[in-house]
């Protein structure tokens, strides 16, 4: 990218497993490894964080990071609970000089990019239904070994939720469509899984969710996030219908980007439009090529730059709010499947 304010220079990594570490020190010159990651936090020469690491770690690492004054880019759901997320985002109102956002990437394809500017400009008419997803299949396989994400205690409860949750949000709670109630469908498709012996062992979270809420504005919105959805591979959507324009977008076709504008009395017809490589942050990339997944990562890691550097990106990354929102719904979602009755969030 051409026009990032800032350069960033990868100078140290931290993991308890030195085969990791090494990795990095093989490929970047004067990189520095940690086995503890409280000496990578005292290092005075690093200016910013990302931290990658399963759910349970969240809140110690997090929190220890925005005390040591790093800037944070924080992989979600932010806590393995609702009340792991309270004490992070209490953490980040303590050190408003700390730049905190969440990893959520999926936004920044250029369709759903668009879908964005076409709500700020209020082009929807009145918006009367939203859906978004986030699916995956290699779940669907009974013989994938267990692993950190089917437990409780490193996973959370939230199972699929928690994982993928937020991809899905990001977009909905940056404009306002927030869910004011939620009747929650969980359900567990592979029960048991092989474990480190070959052994079956219980799964103890939600392989797939589905959430069908009414926003604050009183608009019905239906979130899916499934682990076993057959024949979706890191399949992420949105859709929504209004009055004077609908529009949808699915990573299953990343170029294409549908929308539906109508008047009263004229036809109605989706029409399709194969976009280029439209980015939030201009790159040397052409507009005639194609954008895919390691672009939207691209696309996001330059906005949290963009950010660092005291400018205001055109997308924001997903923020502390909108992660703590993400927890409220999840966490109400739990009740909604144990009660079999609509929540309030």
């Amino acid at each position: 990218m051409n026009s990032v304010p800032a350069a960033p220079d990868i100078v140290a990594v931290s993991d308890v497993n030195a085969a990791a570490t090494a990795w990095f020190t093989n490929h970047f010159r004067a990189m520095r490894a940690y086995g503890n990651y409280r000496d990578l936090l005292a290092d005075p020469s690093i200016d910013a964080v990302y931290v990658a690491v399963p759910h349970h770690l969240h809140e110690e690492i997090y929190i220890a990071a925005i005390r040591a004054g790093k800037h944070l880019f924080a992989e979600k759901p932010f806590g393995i609970d609702l009340a792991a997320a309270e004490r992070i985002f209490a953490e980040v109102q303590a050190h408003p000089e700390v730049l905190v956002r969440v990893s959520s990437e999926f936004p920044f394809y250029p369709a759903a990019v668009r879908i964005a500017r076409m709500i700020e400009r209020g082009e929807f008419g009145k918006i009367f239904e939203i859906r978004a997803g986030f699916l995956h299949s290699s779940d669907l396989d009974p013989t994938k070994p267990i692993n950190w994400k089917r437990r409780v205690a490193t996973n959370g409860e939230y199972g699929c939720m928690g994982d993928l949750g937020l991809h899905v949000l990001h977009l909905p709670l940056r404009f306002g469509f927030r869910p004011a109630n939620v009747r929650a469908l969980l359900s567990k498709v592979v029960d048991h899984r092989p474990g480190a012996d070959g052994a079956l062992v219980a799964t103890e979270t939600w392989d797939n969710a589905i959430l069908a809420c009414t926003t604050t504005d009183g608009i019905p919105m239906v979130l899916e996030t499934k682990r076993i959805s057959p024949g979706d591979t890191n399949t992420w959507y949105i859709r929504i219908l209004g009055t004077e324009n609908s529009a949808e977008f699915t990573t299953h076709r990343p170029k294409t980007l549908r929308t539906m504008p109508y008047r009263a009395g004229q036809p109605q017809a989706w029409c399709e439009e194969d976009l280029g490589y439209d980015s939030v942050t201009p790159g040397i990339t052409g507009h005639i090529f194609e954008f895919g997944f390691p672009d939207a990562i691209l696309q996001m890691w330059a906005s949290f730059l963009t950010e660092l550097a005291g400018e205001t990106p055109s997308f924001r990354c997903a923020t502390p709010e909108e992660a703590l929102a993400s927890h409220q719904l999840f966490s109400a979602s739990l009740q909604s499947h144990r009660d079999s009755f609509t929540v309030e969030v």
